[in-house]
């Protein structure tokens, strides 16, 4: 027992001396690896200052893990961060002792040296740093994903076997090759099936599509991607939002067959999206479609980038240095020498701008054609109207609007656009029509519901003994009506007609071909099966009204959306648009003049030197942040500088101030780099208040 128990108490003590001996054993010496010991690192970070790769040397124990691409984490400043390894070299220029990596995060190259240099281009196009750009470029990593075995392989589940480039496979591939070869949807354009021969042929056209309106523009898409995929490349589609991802999506599978293509949507999460990711950038696809994020998707052998509805705004990313997709895939056909298709049912003053440049070539309908496939788009207000009915001026709702409605909804549905969410926007005094103000910060009243109180749209002060302080008056009117007033109006004068709402709280992909009013704010408008019979395009005033460059050119993309999904004229399709007949893009839209209307805004900018004619950045903070930028840029020659002025209108935006600089387009470069170089200035004083940059603003005005 003693001997036993002697043992025991020996082993007891034994464990500290064994620790502390393993504490006092030297590590074994780091030497770099044999070849290429140099790896160059962007560094996770965010001050402009350090907007450099950084050397690290290679421990020989990371030597096969460390490739160009990887995740890794090193030494910086006293913390340790993220990065990525663009490139590992044999030498480098640093004259001091070099520190090892950290750690290898993972061994997968998730960034691809095109989408490496396409970054820093974008980085300096728009004054960031290619962190920021990286951010947006490189989804955040799932293990658990990146470590799951490649479909196909003897560990991972059973999946489809995809077909061979260049096959259809699936109901496509059945439908033969002569079908797939020639124009298909195509051939309603002249220059549709030359367009889709030099896609096939390996060359990269470059085109400004028109597409025709109520015209399945998904079936175009998927026949050049067809095109280009049999010519051995890949191809990118970037689409406004989930409905039309989903609507690309169907035509893909039904061109390509399952499996050829995959869609990249920030609904997915985080692991279905980094494991599709994942398929594209080890090119197991070749074919994706995605939101604006896709813009940077890893595809291998780029032949085609195609960007639909580039006026929509969502194409440009909220999040520093707020890149906008046209730009991001214009530079990837550039550096890819790939084709790009920039389409819609109108044309914006940037495609207008490529088409005039020679970039790109515009791709339409003859007019004729055109005309035959539009609705009759008549305008509620002009002269003849009046005539017949004087209050058509000031309703809301006119008389020919009522009657155009009336009779299109015994045959299927109606769209009545409403430019407005909500239920009344913003309320007035009823007798002297003076604008009703929050007491308190003195912002905007407005009502949720018939049965609410008048509420604050600033603090949201409830204002329900409110009374005008100019007459004393206490009742009030509204005077911007939103979407779901409009619905409660239209369901009061159409008792018999169900009336269904699309917007922000619920988006609805499609109605069916039965009689309904459908009530929806821009961009939230359902597809009709067979389409709508009429629409009713409310408040263009509202539009219009804007202080807003782009206001016409966005209002005429919001209304020719819109009138694409209603029937054609020949099958009583009618648009009814409230608005000044007067107007030149009113008139631009009966005409269904879309490209004609973007040449002239164009040349109306060009002569007042506005975008996209010039080239223009906004800067916009706290006054003594803008000032101070102001005076630190060394403008490039024929720099103009416009304000500061004082920007904002709700709470605690006094202080802001935004300042906006113009120079040539053929400047932009130079003024991006003076913009960063200030910045970078301010940042390595460690000064942590920086004013905003913003290349290419969508809002000037």
């Amino acid at each position: 027992m003693t001997d036993h128990a002697g043992s025991g108490e020996e082993a007891l003590f034994d464990v500290p001396r064994a620790k502390e001996a393993a504490r006092g054993k030297a590590p074994r010496p780091r030497r770099p690896a044999a070849t290429l010991p140099v790896a160059r690192v962007v560094v996770d970070t965010p001050l402009p200052h350090l907007d450099r790769p950084f050397d690290y040397q290679v421990p020989d124990t990371m030597d096969e893990a460390a490739v160009p691409g990887c995740r890794v984490r090193v030494r910086f400043n006293g913390q340790t961060l993220d990065g990525f390894l663009l490139e590992r070299v044999a030498e480098s220029g640093f004259q001091g002792r070099l520190s090892y990596l950290h750690q290898v995060v993972s061994p997968e190259p998730v960034l691809t040296p095109e989408i490496a240099a396409l970054a820093r281009a974008v980085a300096d196009r728009y004054a960031g740093t290619l962190n920021d750009v990286l951010r947006l470029a490189v989804p955040p990593r799932h293990a658990r994903v990146e470590k799951e075995p490649p479909p196909g392989s003897a560990d991972a589940e059973p999946t489809a076997e995809p077909a061979a480039p260049g096959t259809g496979g699936g109901a496509a591939a059945d439908s033969g090759d002569a079908t797939r070869s020639g124009p298909g949807p195509w051939a309603d354009y002249p220059a549709g099936p030359a367009f889709l021969a030099a896609l096939r042929e390996g060359k990269a056209p470059r085109a400004v599509w028109g597409a025709i309106p109520g015209s399945d523009w998904c079936a175009p898409v998927a026949a050049a991607a067809d095109a280009a995929l049999a010519s051995g490349r890949g191809v990118l589609v970037v689409v406004p939002d989930g409905r039309d991802v989903a609507a690309v999506d169907a035509a893909l599978t039904a061109r390509l067959g399952a499996d050829r293509h995959t869609a990249l949507t920030a609904e997915l999460g985080p692991a279905e999206r980094y494991r599709r990711w994942l398929s594209v950038l080890r090119g197991r696809v070749r074919v994706v479609v995605g939101t604006r994020a896709a813009m940077f998707a890893p595809v291998a052998d780029l032949g085609l980038v195609v960007l639909w509805d580039d006026g929509d705004d969502v194409h440009c990313d909220p999040h520093a240095p707020y890149p906008h997709a046209r730009t991001v895939l214009s530079l990837r056909a550039h550096r890819a020498r790939s084709a790009a298709l920039i389409g819609g049912f109108t044309r914006t003053t940037e495609g207008a701008q490529l088409v005039e440049s020679g970039w790109a070539h515009p791709l339409a309908a003859d007019r004729d054609l055109v005309r035959r496939r539009a609705p009759r788009i008549r305008v509620a207000g002009d002269d003849s109207e009046l005539a017949r009915d004087e209050a058509a001026r000031s309703a809301r709702l006119p008389g020919m609007a009522l009657r155009v409605a009336r009779e299109a909804a015994r045959e299927g549905p109606v769209l009545i656009q409403v430019p407005r969410r909500g239920y009344l926007n913003a309320l007035a005094c009823a007798r002297c029509r003076a604008p009703a103000r929050c007491p308190s910060c003195q912002g905007p009243l407005a009502l949720r519901s018939a049965h609410a109180m008048p509420y604050c749209r600033w603090c949201g002060h409830i204002a329900g003994d409110w009374k005008c302080p100019d007459c004393e008056h206490a009742r009030m009117r509204a005077t911007v009506v939103g979407a779901r007033r409009t619905a409660e109006e239209l369901g009061r004068a159409f008792p018999s007609v169900p009336v269904r709402t699309s917007g922000r709280e619920e988006v609805l992909a499609e109605v069916p071909a039965r009689p309904a009013l459908v009530v929806a704010t821009p961009g939230a408008e359902p597809a009709a099966e067979g389409g709508y019979t009429a629409a009713l395009l409310l408040d263009g005033w509202a539009l219009l009204g804007r202080a807003d460059l782009r206001a016409s050119e966005e209002t005429l993309r919001r209304w020719c959306n819109a009138a694409a999904l209603v029937r054609p004229a020949e099958r009583g399709g009618q648009v009814v648009v409230l608005a000044d007949a007067a107007l030149p893009v009113v008139q631009a839209f009966v005409r269904w003049d879309p490209a004609g209307f973007a040449g002239r805004e164009l040349a109306e900018r060009r002569e007042l030197g506005f975008p996209p004619a010039v080239a223009m950045a906004s800067v916009t903070g706290e006054a003594a942040n803008v000032r101070e930028l102001l005076d630190q840029i060394a403008l490039p020659p024929g720099a103009e500088l416009l304000g500061p002025v004082p920007v904002g209108s709700g709470p605690g935006s006094e202080r802001a101030e935004r300042a906006l600089l113009r120079v040539p387009r053929d400047a932009a470069r130079e003024l991006s780099a003076a913009l960063k170089a200030a910045g970078a200035a301010r940042s390595a004083r460690r000064d942590e208040r920086l004013a905003q940059v913003r290349m290419d603003p969508l809002q000037v005005v």
